[in-house]
């Protein structure tokens, strides 16, 4: 129903300003569910849809229905109606699309959770990138850009305008795939204040392919973000802090990431953001073991995921932590080996990459922990969140903080960004993009018997008995299928 002049006079939102510190920017429609892991999970600042007085002091009121917001100046029901009047108004051509796009919008909680068909016309200055896993990346420009809330006295969207995007193809899509539409959807399925935004899709007027629109991050992945900027430790704790976060909402929404390394974190104005989520699948408890290979980054994968078991949280807190030592360290892991089957094996028996020499014992001790070879030693990722956020917010004990303090001096005269760029040298069967591994007949995990008789490689710094040394040398092939 039209407001009239006189009416649109008297109404006003009455929005509050959420500290996404404090309490999550839009609500979750309901409870995890009765897993017991997932329940143990669950972060403070989740607030839930049917909790409508929370609602009210976080979110403030709507100006039209006088409910409760759904979220950060956002009405769920009012804004439904609205998209429904206009589904009218446009079309991707593909009914499937159309549904989809359409359930979306009339489900969206806040604006971070919807979607809208992008006719490829709207960008401007497209240009190539790189090429993923499935397809090719290129920036654009899109001046309309995204909804963000409804103005009450013009009866209009306000949107963010002129925002650069990335165009995210999938090969061969013009046939629109499960997957594709799978991996929108997880995008929406998880609390995306840490995750990147997806705006919309489009399709390639040439190739037919179909596109994600997501938010473009100006400063890439976090390995260009450490190699080209120098950090001290009160900044990495705190990016460390964001990316727990990240992983939390993932954990939270019963998900697990499956393909979490330093290439799927990316930086926009300082800030990093979880990408990739076209793995991100629920997470389950059996242990059922794969027979087509396992997908990722062989550094960051958990040992009982090389063994071709399930992925769980449990396997995504230990890639977390390889990638929390290379931030730390400002190092690929294993960069000077190749990362084959005798690699593969020795993560198995416990060998890890080097822990950083000014690595104050509080961070160390964490990265160990989440490392564990025993999945059920590791910390959850509410627990990781919870310590980074006590130690960035709360202060340390006088010891930790002299130490943090001593370790950003050394690290200032000993690792200059031209230093670090001339020190990583990476050999050529290192491998740090996705691929579809099959290792057969790897060890039971197990961490590293410090009193083992050892090697110690200048550059592969963990613990090797003379025979896997010999082992890595080999350069075996990794069996792929």
């Amino acid at each position: 129903m039209e407001i009239s002049k006189m009416n649109l006079k008297e109404k006003r939102n009455l929005w509050k300003y959420v500290d996404h510190n404090e309490y999550q920017k839009h609500v979750t429609i309901s409870t995890i569910g009765s897993n017991i892991e997932s329940a143990e999970e669950v972060d403070d600042k989740i607030i839930y849809m049917k909790d409508l007085e929370k609602r009210k002091q976080v979110y403030g009121i709507c100006g039209e229905c006088n409910e409760p917001g759904t979220g950060e100046v956002w009405c769920q029901p009012c804004n439904a109606k609205r998209f429904k009047n206009n589904f009218k108004n446009w079309t991707s051509g593909n009914k499937d699309i159309d549904e989809f796009i359409q359930q979306l919008q009339l489900n969206a909680v806040h604006y971070r959770n919807y979607i809208e068909w992008i006719p490829f016309e709207k960008f401007k200055d497209i240009t190539y990138i790189t090429r993923g896993g499935f397809g090719k990346i290129y920036s654009a420009e899109w001046p309309e850009g995204c909804i963000f809330t409804w103005d009450i006295v013009n009866q209009k969207w306000k949107r963010y305008y002129n925002i650069k995007v990335a165009l995210k193809s999938l090969d061969n899509s013009s046939c629109i795939s499960t997957e594709f539409l799978n991996e929108i959807k997880t995008h929406l399925q998880i609390y995306l204040w840490d995750i990147i935004q997806c705006y919309g899709i489009t399709q390639d007027p040439n190739t037919k392919d179909y596109i994600m629109v997501l938010a473009y991050c100006e400063n890439g992945n976090l390995r260009n973000y450490y190699m080209n900027n120098e950090s001290n430790y009160f900044t990495k704790i705190e990016v460390l802090r964001r990316i727990a976060s990240g992983l939390l909402d993932i954990h939270n929404s019963g998900k697990v990431h499956k393909d979490f390394h330093s290439g799927n974190i990316l930086y926009n104005f300082h800030t990093p953001y979880i990408s990739d989520l076209g793995m991100c699948q629920p997470a389950y408890n059996e242990q059922s073991v794969k027979k087509n290979g396992i997908y990722g980054v062989l550094p960051y994968m958990a040992p009982e995921v090389l063994r071709g078991y399930q992925y769980t949280k449990a396997s995504d807190i230990y890639s977390f932590g390889v990638m929390m030592n290379e931030y730390i360290s400002e190092e690929t892991p294993y960069n000077n080996i190749p990362h084959n089957h005798a690699l593969a094996i020795n993560i198995c028996k416990g060998f890890r990459p080097i822990i950083f020499e000014y690595t104050p014992k509080l961070l160390a001790d964490l990265i160990t922990k989440c490392w564990d070879a025993k999945a059920e030693n590791r910390p959850t990722a509410k627990e990781l969140y919870q310590k980074l956020k006590k130690i960035k917010y709360y202060g340390y004990d006088s010891d930790n903080e002299s130490q943090i303090n001593e370790y950003n001096d050394k690290i200032k005269l000993n690792r200059t960004s031209e230093k670090r760029s001339n020190n990583i040298k990476t050999h050529p069967q290192a491998i740090y993009t996705s691929r579809l591994l099959n290792f057969k007949n790897l060890p039971e995990p197990v961490n590293s018997d410090a009193t083992q008789t050892t090697l110690h490689s200048e550059c592969f710094d963990c613990q090797l008995d003379e025979s896997d040394f010999n082992e890595i040398n080999q350069n075996e092939e990794i069996n792929i299928e």
